[in-house]
Order: C-alpha cells, then structure tokens, then sequence
C-alpha cells in the first residue's frame, strides 16, 4: 500500500475511533490522523487481537482498526486499543502549551499523541521501566522536540509540576509523588486495580478543595512497574464501595475517616465528592 492510500486509511480510521469512543474532537481526531501506527509496532506480520480473538495480518491497513497490537506475548505487552485512548485523551483534554507525563509509554505511539495535543510550546516527559522498549520509544519519538523519553519507573519518584499524568499501567493506588506533581488544575487518569486484573479507570482533578475521583470505564492493563502501596483496609472494597468513589487524599493532608472506602500507606479514597 502506498503513502498516499494509508494516509486515506489513517482519516477514515481517526473518524471511526472517534465515533467508537464516543468523542468529538478535531484535535485528536488529526492526532489520530497523523501519526503512524506501524512505526510504533514490531512486525509485520502483526499479531492483532479484538474481542480476545487473534490473527496474524501483514497488511498496513489492518493496524488502522479497533485492535490491539501485540508488542512482547510473553510479557503481555500490546499497543492498546484507540477507543478507549481516545476517549481517555478526550477525557483529559490536553491543551496547546500544558505539560503532560506519560506513565508506562511502550513504544510511544499513545505518547505521540500527546505530544502533537500539547504542542511545540508543551513537554510529554515519557517514563518506560522496560529498557528496550523505552530504546524503541526514544528512537520512535526522536523527531518530537517536545518529548523526552525516560528509562525508568515512574514510581517513587519525584517527579515535574505537570497539568496531565496518563497512566497506562494498573496500579492499586496512585503514587504520593503523582498528586504532589499535580498543578492547580491539572487532570490524572489511571487504571485502579484494587483487586488485580481488570478494574476500573479513574480520572482524577486538582481542584482547590482536594483531589476529585470518577470513575469513567472498566478497563484491563498489566501492573505497573516499580514499588506498589500496601492497602491497610479495607482489604477489598466491595463493587458497591468502589462505585462510591468521589475523591482521594494524601493521608498527610487529612487523616482516613468514615468516608474512607479503600486506603494505603499514602493515600486513601473517600466517598465524599469534592466540590
């Protein structure tokens, strides 16, 4: 397939993620418009997988679907499904010029996005704990002025002042040092996992009152990298509990309380909404 006819399938294909995932956007439509899937995945052949169901395909425009593109089977790493990021990039909704960090960036095509959405005047600083794929990442992003590419854990570390932290790895709390980087408006999105597996995604803002929690879809991502908080109680919030979600808090800031559904060594999550 030429240059000229993927980029058609590419159009097509930004407008169908978009309508999938329930958004309307321009920006990211031509985000998704722009940027080049299959630099961004080993192959061909490529493994692609929806539904649970797998096939092999070494046509370019197959990657231009509502798929998952396998990166590493054996460490269950893929290039996840553009819906669901496009609804979560609409959800965050990146501006020219804001600061975004990319928790768990891959081989960077999810970080790509956010670049082209900040702008040249924006940062993506992007953290990958798996070396080679953060050596992949780096080349992949080499052209974004406005990235940088870290080979590390973006847990337990202190990280920069930012409006957005996009976390695509599950994890069963948010790091302390993500809500400390969280300037006054500023909007985190990430999979809670409190019972391993599938749980579900949060968005999280800074408001001058606390830290607002929703709860936006039920996802599935492979655990974070790095240190995970140990949960005090209790053990297991129930589906009810988690549905109650309405804010989270530095323990630091404010002690745990009656509202509290679920709490950690740093943080905890409440019932009460944040105005």
């Amino acid at each position: 397939m030429d240059a000229t006819a993927l980029e058609s399938v590419r159009r097509r294909y930004a407008q169908e993620i978009l309508r999938l995932a329930g958004a309307q956007d321009a920006r990211i439509e031509e985000a998704f418009a722009q940027v080049a899937r299959e630099k961004f995945v080993p192959g061909p052949p490529w493994t692609l997988v929806r539904a649970g169901a797998a096939w092999m395909s070494s046509n370019p425009a197959d990657l231009y679907e509502d798929v998952l593109v396998v990166i590493d089977r054996l460490r269950g790493i893929n290039n996840g499904e553009p819906a669901l990021h496009a609804a979560w990039l609409a959800a965050i909704d990146p501006q020219h010029g804001e600061t975004a960090i990319h928790v768990g960036a891959g081989t960077g095509y999810y970080t790509a996005m956010l670049s082209r959405l900040v702008g040249p005047d924006g940062q993506v600083d992007a953290y990958e704990y798996e070396a080679d794929l953060a050596a992949i990442a780096a080349t992949n992003l080499a052209t974004d002025a406005n990235t940088r590419v870290h080979a590390q854990s973006a847990y337990g570390r202190l990280l920069p002042e930012t409006d957005i932290i996009y976390v695509n790895a599950g994890v069963t709390a948010p790091d302390v040092h993500w809500l400390g980087a969280m300037r006054s408006g500023a909007r985190l999105i990430f999979p809670w996992q409190p019972h391993g597996g599938w749980g579900p995604a949060i968005l999280v803002r800074r408001k001058p009152a606390g830290f607002s929690a929703n709860i936006l879809m039920s996802v599935g991502f492979i655990p974070c990298s790095g240190a995970m908080p140990k949960e005090r109680h209790p053990a297991v919030p129930s589906t009810a509990d988690i549905q109650s979600l309405g804010s989270i808090w530095l323990r630091k800031v404010r002690p745990p309380d009656s509202t509290a559904i679920a709490t950690y060594d740093e943080v905890w999550f409440s019932s009460e909404p944040v105005g």
